[in-house]
């Protein structure tokens, strides 16, 4: 057999979930004797999709066999992924459900399936934790992906289904990233309603944002209410172990969610499709854990 030449392509090099993601996808191709090329789209999504045509418009012999996406914008690029099936190229969506995912499966010789986080599930344990933190209800500062992605949505409706009724969420938006996150909550804090706000907790949807936020509130002349900012819990997701739970070791979080990074295992998925000339399962998920356990967060 060939050696299977494979492209991951992730949304930003700015941030900790992707770079493991990265690191996760070359452990494999190595382990597996597959060639491998990671792209980054800059957190833009037309970026993205030109790069990944460009790569299955090339000549046959440099054309992936397979390509590995994390899409950056509102869709998995229905398109470029029916571009890819008709060059017979593999596609695999991270972290995202594709609709036209059964569609291209039929019509493509090549595998075609979804690896995603439970979105859902995440955002289900972030409420949970703010109902361990904050016991009598209070109001809560939640710093969110981009609104029209999709992992943000299923986090926020997972947040708001768990999280207790006498907690009251104000939303802001960033972009994954923590100069996003940063300049979100900083924009924020000029605001007169930001002074009326009793915030009691900060969550954010991802480590590094939560890291952003603190960042803001460090930026504050006033260092009374820059020490209450700062004593506050500040919660995050993606738990990698030199991230987020070397975080909440610190006391930087009081809490994160541990998110599997799941480009490698896509990798792996589509070796062993194309090597037994099968189609992988359409939809595979993969499995959030809270960071502390949930009942230790509970006895803080």
């Amino acid at each position: 057999m060939k050696k299977l030449r494979f492209i991951v392509s992730l949304t930003t090099d700015d941030n900790d979930y992707q770079i493991e993601q990265a690191q996760c996808a070359e452990d494999a191709a190595r382990k597996l004797g597959v060639e491998l090329q990671v792209i980054y789209a800059d957190n833009d999504a037309i970026t993205q999709s030109t790069q990944l045509l460009k790569a299955i418009q090339a000549e046959a012999s440099h054309r992936p066999d397979a390509i590995v996406f994390e899409p950056v914008g509102g869709t998995a690029l229905p398109q470029v992924a029916r571009a890819a099936a008709s060059a017979g190229i593999g596609w695999a969506i991270l972290n995202r459900d594709a609709n036209y995912a059964p569609e291209l499966r039929k019509s493509s010789p090549a595998p075609v399936f979804v690896l995603t986080s439970d979105h859902l599930e995440i955002g289900r344990i972030q409420g949970r934790q703010i109902a361990a933190l904050v016991p009598h209800g209070g109001a809560v500062l939640c710093i969110q992906g981009p609104g029209e992605n999709s992992a943000a949505k299923d986090r926020t409706a997972g947040m708001q289904e768990t999280k207790p009724a006498n907690v009251h969420p104000t939303l802001l938006r960033a972009q994954w990233t923590e100069e996003s996150s940063q300049k979100a909550v900083r924009s924020w804090l000029k605001l007169t309603t930001s002074r009326k706000a009793a915030i009691d907790l900060i969550a954010a949807q991802d480590d590094s944002m939560a890291i952003g936020a603190r960042k803001a509130f460090e930026e504050l002349p006033d260092e009374t209410e820059k020490e209450r900012w700062l004593s506050l819990p500040f919660l995050g997701c993606d738990g990698l172990p030199k991230t987020g739970q070397a975080w909440v070791k610190s006391g930087l979080l009081a809490a994160t969610i541990f998110v599997p990074p799941n480009a490698g295992q896509a990798i792996e998925m589509f070796v062993e499709a194309f090597q037994r000339g099968k189609q992988p399962p359409e939809r595979a998920l993969t499995v959030p854990v809270s960071v502390p356990p949930l009942n230790e967060l509970k006895r803080r």
